[in-house]
C-alpha cells in the first residue's frame, strides 16, 4: 500500500532530518487519507448525503402526499411505516397512499348526481307540464288543474 507523507516523513531516521512542518499539499494529502479512512470510501460524507437527496427529490411525489420525517403507523391499515416512506392523510391521520379512500373527479361527481336523481324520479317521470302561456308573465298563468 502506498503511504501518505506524513508516514514517509516519520518512517526515516530521525537523525538524518530535521523535522519539518508539512508543506500545504502534504497537508491536503494527509486530509484526503483521513477522510477516505473515516468515510470508508474516496467520497467525503458530505457529499453521499447530497447525493442520497438529489436521488429522493428526482421522482415527484403524488399531490397531497410527502415523505415522512419519523416511522409510524398507518391508521387504516395498522401496519408501520419508515422514515423516507411516501404518506398521504388518510382517515385517522397520516398513513399509505393506497389506504386513503379515492377522491372521485368533478365528471364523477356530477354524474353520480345526475343518476341519483334519475333513480329517485325527480327528473323525466316526475315533470309535469308547464303552466305558463305564450307571451304573457308567470303572473298571469292559469291556475293548476
Amino acid at each position: 500500500m502506498g503511504q501518505t507523507p506524513a508516514q514517509k516523513a516519520a518512517k526515516a531516521a530521525p537523525g538524518q532530518q530535521p523535522k519539518k512542518r508539512p508543506g500545504k499539499a502534504q497537508r491536503e494529502a494527509i486530509r484526503r487519507a483521513q477522510a477516505a479512512k473515516n468515510t470508508g470510501g474516496g467520497k467525503p460524507a458530505a457529499k453521499k448525503t447530497a447525493a442520497k437527496k438529489a436521488a429522493k427529490k428526482a421522482v415527484p411525489l403524488p399531490r397531497g402526499s410527502l415523505r415522512a420525517a419519523y416511522p409510524g403507523t398507518c391508521p387504516a391499515c395498522f401496519k408501520d411505516y419508515g422514515k423516507g416512506d411516501v404518506i398521504t392523510k388518510v382517515i385517522g391521520g397520516w398513513g399509505h397512499p393506497g389506504c386513503a379512500p379515492r377522491q372521485m373527479s368533478a365528471a364523477e361527481r356530477e354524474f353520480a348526481r345526475n343518476k341519483a336523481r334519475i333513480e329517485s324520479g325527480e327528473t323525466f317521470r316526475a315533470q309535469k307540464a308547464s303552466d305558463w302561456r305564450r307571451g304573457s308573465s308567470p303572473s298571469s298563468t292559469r291556475p293548476a288543474r
